[in-house]
């Protein structure tokens, strides 16, 4: 796949008004005055698509699942009487249909979709002979290949101008999101996708707005190529999503505090200056793999002294230990406790494989 062409929709809108690529509106379209209020203070906001979902199947029954087909007919209003780009989710083949029917400019295809390959295959095919660029959020749960392979799906449909979202994945531990954002697969997805737009989406990352700026920032540090951001005149009495959608005025303050980095350096003592420090992280690096390997290999010499006195592999008192010890270590050294207790699961795990491998050697 071959997302380097300049000339693609997403890289005209952004040669429009720059980047970052804006996405806003309201989670869900509720009525056509919520629709129009928010695509009139929006205008004004030179936004590059008005978003706003019409299908909007909850994760429990009994709850506003949408407004359905009228929802188009707004979508298609904002579109003629304001001169917005138009946005919403399409979730099987008849959603396709109408939404197309009704001259919706980019359509997109959400996490609980992008999760099932049935479901993103349905797509494909109502798409195929369509002249309408898609994005694609990442599935639910944390899964690259998933992700690549509703992409892949789309694009084998002939639809080349593509976009992914990236807007959290679900975890079973208590964090400050509600969707972990996971930055390395949205890290790996750029790297192997190289030239296609990545669009965060940080009101589905966090959950509440509070952190809807620190999350997009985040995102245009990374080199992400927009944001979408949840935008409702009456957040507070939305019927969907209420804790993590601002107001216009409020999307202004955040977009007018957000800073798009250079990609590269312009200054040639900048450029030295960089790459002194890159070879420093080299030899540090150097050390980290071999100090991992002088760690690896005391571990297979523990593995031996455990087969040969017949003791199990798994220490679980001494995993403890070491899990408590070396995150204490990394606050007296300055260093994110999060980020070695997570390295040491890694290393741990490798660990657990080496001293297994070491107790089924034949004697």
């Amino acid at each position: 796949m071959n997302f380097n062409n300049k000339d693609t929709y997403f890289s005209r809108l952004l040669s429009e008004r720059g980047k970052p690529l804006l996405i806003a509106g309201p989670c869900s379209a509720e009525s056509e005055a919520q629709v129009m209020q928010t695509a009139e203070a929006l205008k004004n906001q030179h936004i590059h698509l008005f978003r706003a979902g019409i299908w909007k199947p909850r994760s429990r029954p009994n709850s506003f699942e949408g407004i359905g087909l009228d929802g188009l007919q707004w979508l298609g209003r904002v579109k003629r009487e304001l001169g917005l780009r138009v946005t919403t989710e399409v979730a099987n083949t008849k959603h396709v249909e109408e939404a197309l029917k009704q001259g919706i400019d980019v359509l997109w295809i959400g996490a609980r979709t992008t999760v099932n390959p049935f479901a993103v295959q349905e797509i494909a095919d109502a798409l195929q002979g369509a002249n309408v660029p898609v994005m694609v959020k990442n599935p639910v749960n944390p899964d690259l290949a998933l992700w690549i392979g509703a992409i892949e799906r789309i694009y084998n449909s002939g639809i080349t101008d593509l976009a992914a979202i990236h807007r959290g994945f679900s975890s079973y531990q208590k964090t400050k999101y509600r969707n972990a954002p996971v930055w390395q697969i949205p890290i790996e997805l750029k790297a192997q996708f190289q030239g296609m737009p990545v669009i965060v989406d940080p009101s589905h990352i966090a959950g509440n707005r509070e952190l809807i700026f620190p999350v997009s920032q985040k995102a245009l540090d990374l080199g992400y190529d927009g944001v979408m951001i949840e935008t409702h005149p009456d957040p507070a009495n939305a019927l969907s999503d209420a804790e993590q959608q601002v107001t216009p005025a409020a999307l202004a303050v955040i977009l007018s505090k957000l800073q798009v980095r250079k990609t590269n350096y312009d200054d040639a003592d900048l450029v030295n200056r960089a790459e002194e420090l890159r070879l420093q992280i080299d030899a540090a690096d150097h050390e980290i793999i071999a100090a991992l390997a002088k760690r690896m290999a005391l571990v297979e010499q523990i593995g031996e002294y455990k087969k040969l006195n017949n003791v199990q592999v798994l220490q679980l008192e001494r995993w403890k230990e070491i899990f408590r010890s070396r995150a204490d270590w990394a606050a007296e050294a300055g260093i994110n406790p999060a980020f070695v207790e997570e390295l040491y699961k890694l290393i741990h795990v490798e660990s657990i494989r080496q001293q297994t491998e070491v107790m089924k050697k034949e004697v």
